[in-house]
């Protein structure tokens, strides 16, 4: 089956089938958001971005290998509503930014920052600390050797601008320069954007339109 992102709350996950890595996404909560589970195709070995809600949903995708670590990608509410009982459920190291880290109820084991490593089994994911929709959000960039690369996004970029600053101008300016300076201007248009919430982009779909997101302000 061909992987294409979208999924809905009560659906099954879709799954994306890379040479090294296994992503599969899955819709969770009443918010809609998106949750990863990634597989090292080498080692077995898992990870999961936001453990947002449903925790029985996320247990089941899960399954009985477990999970060596969970990432938060920000202190919003609902990215980690289910986050306490994945980890109780399998003991997973914890990750977030470090600015972040406060917000979130669950103690967060690894402080990540800006540049920092991730790993599940053999595969590699670097954080970007990207600053404006929280203080610490990060997001994960996976540079595929076998071809474009991944990158989860949290709820800093999606299909058709950056995430909600909620009206401030200082934080907008600076989730979009730092989403210019650490996505855009090192990544190719290739670059699979797999957001927090919705469907999946590319960077190439979303690049025009980066002087009209700084015009209109949002």
């Amino acid at each position: 089956m061909t992987y294409s992102g979208a999924v809905k709350v009560g659906g099954p996950a879709d799954v994306h089938e890379l040479t090294d890595l296994m992503i599969s996404k899955v819709a969770v909560g009443a918010m809609d958001n998106n949750a990863y589970l990634l597989r090292c195709r080498a080692t077995g070995e898992q990870l999961l971005i936001d453990a947002a809600a449903e925790a029985g949903t996320l247990l089941r995708l899960i399954g009985d290998d477990g999970i060596a670590s969970v990432v938060t990608t920000h202190r919003h509410a609902d990215h980690w509503q289910a986050l306490g009982e994945v980890v109780a459920a399998t003991g997973a190291q914890t990750h977030a930014g470090r600015y972040d880290a406060e917000g979130i109820p669950v103690p967060t084991d690894v402080l990540v920052d800006d540049g920092d490593t991730i790993r599940v089994g053999r595969v590699a994911l670097t954080a970007r600390h990207l600053v404006g929709h929280t203080p610490g959000s990060i997001a994960l960039v996976y540079d595929d050797p076998h071809g474009a690369p991944h990158l989860f996004t949290g709820d800093c970029l999606f299909p058709g601008g950056v995430g909600n600053t909620h009206q401030d101008p200082e934080a907008f300016v600076s989730l979009l320069h730092d989403v210019e300076t650490k996505l855009f201007d090192r990544l190719p248009d290739e670059t699979w954007v797999y957001p927090g919430h919705g469907h999946d982009t590319t960077l190439g779909d979303e690049r025009p339109h980066l002087a009209e997101w700084r015009a209109r302000g949002w």
